[in-house]
């Protein structure tokens, strides 16, 4: 099976390549060196070095490429500052320079506090991301935006600051827990409910394979939502109009995740989007923008692919809590609700100054308190 290579373009961004394939681990180091690069960091989740690490440094030493690097802990709880702290002394340590690369060897997490620590270093170094989840194959290596979390709310806290490459290897995902494939397909749901059902249409059709780690089916949905964010990015890199689509689910998704600590035991981050697409398509029929046979649809995609489509009574979740980490969402401005609604499935779209009463109520017939 041969990779496929996806561009990513902008008009505000140097342009780079998500690669999408079996074996792209072991390539890194050739495919760095063919960029130039002759020094890297290497900052891995500390449970996907252990999986995944040697193979990348075997790479990166047959390719003469020289290397130094550190593991992070896994869980959201890393994106923090003690978490970009370390990490930035550690370049200092090693000296890393404007000529060198940051490489991030894990999941969103790692691509994140790995992605906002380069674009801070020295005002900015090179950035290659090499993803090892479904979730930020999919969806956050690609686009540029790196963050860390703060109480108040994820991911409020960052800069945009595109890769020079990224690799994603399929095989990675056979190391993958069954629950973290489910949370990165809960992505690519998301992409075909934004702007094309008939890709949604193959995710609960014959890519719906993917789930049980066909390696082809994999590569094509990993493609195919690379290709949409990338079209959509290249438009609008700092979420100044489209971009605000790719967060469909994310104001309720990232809610709830505050009010539950963000916690990964509780509710992942795909989890939370599942939870969110679910609730935006619930909201955007009961105000008969789109019809209960297409927010039914949309939820039953989620539901059959074991992810939950609600929120969870045991959570015991206030709907003023929910609307007040809503009102301080990225995308809202001036303390308005900004959501990203549906007309149907494929047809997203931004609703700006949402009535926050008609949130409220609508969160209390969901079961929140």
């Amino acid at each position: 099976m041969s990779a496929i290579t996806v561009p990513v373009r902008g008009a505000g961004f140097a342009a780079y390549d998500l690669v999408v394939g079996p074996g792209l681990v072991g390539e890194a180091g050739a495919r760095l060196r063919g960029l130039g690069f002759r020094r890297v960091f290497v900052v891995a989740d500390a449970t996907v070095d252990a999986l995944h690490g040697p193979t990348l440094r075997a790479g990166l030493e047959a390719a003469g490429v020289s290397h130094s690097g550190m593991t992070v802990p896994s869980g959201e709880a890393t994106k923090s500052f003690d978490g970009l702290r370390t990490v930035l002394s550690a370049l200092a340590e090693a000296g890393i320079d404007r000529k060198d690369a940051v490489v991030a060897l894990g999941g969103g997490v790692t691509g994140d506090l790995a992605g906002l620590a380069a674009a801070l270093w020295m005002r900015g170094v090179a950035l290659v991301q090499i993803p090892t989840t479904l979730l930020a194959q999919v969806d956050s290596s690609v686009g540029g935006k790196t963050a860390i979390d703060l109480p108040q709310g994820k991911n409020l806290v960052g800069a945009f600051h595109q890769p020079r490459l990224v690799l994603a290897d399929v095989d990675a995902l056979a190391t993958l827990p069954a629950r973290q494939l489910r949370s990165g397909w809960a992505e690519a749901l998301k992409h075909g409910l934004i702007c094309d059902p008939a890709y949604f249409e193959r995710l609960t059709g014959a890519d719906a394979a993917a789930l049980d780690g066909d390696r082809a089916a994999l590569t094509r949905v990993v493609a195919r939502s690379v290709e949409i964010k990338s079209a959509i990015v290249g438009e609008d890199e700092r979420e100044a109009g489209a971009r605000a689509l790719l967060n469909l689910g994310h104001t309720f998704g990232h809610a709830v995740e505050a009010e539950l600590g963000f916690d990964d035991a509780v509710l992942t981050h795909g989890e939370a989007v599942a939870v969110g697409c679910g609730l935006a398509f619930r909201f955007s029929a009961a105000r008969g923008l789109c019809g209960a046979d297409e927010a039914a649809r949309a939820t039953a995609a989620f539901a059959g692919a074991g992810l939950p489509t609600g929120l969870d009574p045991a959570w015991r979740l206030s709907a003023d809590a929910l609307l007040a980490r809503m009102a301080g969402d990225k995308k809202a401005e001036g303390g308005h609700l900004t959501l990203i609604l549906a007309r149907g499935i494929g047809a997203a779209f931004v609703e700006k100054g949402a009535d926050p009463a008609g949130v409220r109520a609508f969160l209390v017939s969901e079961g929140a308190a």
